[in-house]
């Protein structure tokens, strides 16, 4: 207690000294938190546009995103930072860092970004494609090393691909035989009604795309919900980016 200062009170010089201490004692701390991570006070920020509040860098995705994308990287470098709504992408546009991500730091680019898409068409994020690196993902991928690309499981199927592919060979040779000789095929849409069937006569035992399918309404359906997966699994959701949106339904 102070000369001159009664009990329970403090005094003006008790108060100057409290705030002495307390002054001290904040500036202790500041000091020991950064003492602690000396690479934040060193750390070199990533280079990034200006961005807007709440949206970030949004209103800078254009049509064609290739083009927006290798504009950005020519003016602001080949490593940035986007701010996409509450989310944050890094755009590497040289080869060499590229190589890094995927090589030394594979590991840390093991995740996919959650969406509300994956969220519903991976049971919860339960699938090899979108699932989290860590122990599930694991077992799952070793899962399919040993019962789906293992050369014993390979071999087993190999009758259904030789099956498909003559099917698809038939299907053109007709085509060509009704065209008098010559006619135009999209062979890109054909290639992937093959990857489709060899797909699902693994999994099903059925057709679903060409001619020769068992059940056509049943095929009807089934390409249609292939077509509805593919679609949506490839959109983005403004909630996804603006989650104050997805109260909303957006």
């Amino acid at each position: 207690m102070l000369p001159g200062q009664r009990k329970g009170k403090l005094g003006k010089n008790g108060v100057d000294l409290f705030s002495y201490c307390m002054s001290c004692n904040f500036r202790s701390i500041h000091l020991q938190h950064f003492a602690k991570k000396p690479s934040i006070l060193r750390k070199k920020p990533t280079p990034s546009p200006p961005s807007l509040p709440l949206i970030g860098h949004l209103h800078l995705l254009k049509e064609p995103l290739n083009q927006t994308l290798q504009s950005l990287s020519a003016k602001y470098g080949e490593i940035l930072l986007l701010r996409l709504g509450v989310r944050k992408a890094l755009i590497v546009t040289s080869p060499s860092a590229v190589e890094e991500c995927f090589t030394k730091n594979d590991i840390i680019f093991a995740n996919r970004p959650r969406s509300l898409s994956s969220k519903h068409f991976s049971y919860n994020y339960t699938t090899i494609s979108v699932a989290p690196y860590g122990d599930h993902w694991r077992n799952l991928r070793r899962l399919a090393a040993l019962e789906i690309f293992s050369p014993a499981r390979i071999a087993v199927f190999t009758g259904t691909r030789k099956t498909e592919l003559m099917l698809l060979l038939r299907e053109l040779m007709h085509k060509c035989n009704e065209g008098g000789g010559s006619t135009k095929v999209d062979l890109k849409s054909k290639f992937v009604e093959l990857a489709f069937n060899i797909l699902s006569m693994t999994m099903a035992g059925k057709r679903y795309y060409g001619e020769n399918v068992a059940d056509a309404e049943e095929a009807r359906k089934a390409r249609f919900l292939i077509r509805e997966m593919l679609e949506n699994s490839g959109r983005s959701n403004l909630g996804d980016y603006l989650p104050l949106l997805s109260v909303g339904g957006f």
